[in-house]
């Protein structure tokens, strides 16, 4: 499956989704961004699954300011519209690889159980 682009009008849309989306922020000028850019299309061509989006921080600064961003590459993965990994920094193939593993592995179940407990003890507070 190819990468797709995200803009601040399809993020929220597309994350939000069932499944698992994967979203590497980048731009044209980062040394790492390039080193990384191919093995996030190879794991998309590996994986087609799930969704690989790609967000030009450049070109979208509102979004990656709202999100945020403060580092290139920075890799954040969803499932079912909940965020569950993001962090700054371009990662090996192999390590990607075990991330993409990690997150289809995630027992999303107790996700939202821990999610509605955070909610409901905040609401007590």
């Amino acid at each position: 499956m190819a990468t797709i682009n995200l803009t601040l009008d399809t993020f929220e849309q597309t994350v939000m989704g069932d499944g698992i989306t994967f979203v590497d922020f980048w731009a044209e000028w980062c040394g790492p961004c390039k080193t990384f850019g191919p093995i996030f299309e190879k794991a998309s061509d590996a994986n087609p699954d799930i969704r690989f989006a790609k967000v030009d921080t450049e070109a979208e600064q509102q979004l990656g300011g709202s999100l945020g961003i403060q580092s290139i590459p920075t890799i954040m993965a969803f499932r079912d519209g909940v965020l569950l990994f993001s962090q700054p920094g371009a990662l090996p193939a192999a390590s990607f690889d075990q991330l993409i593993d990690a997150i289809r592995n995630v027992d999303m179940e107790d996700v939202r159980k821990q999610i509605a407990e955070d909610e409901a003890a905040n609401n007590q507070q």
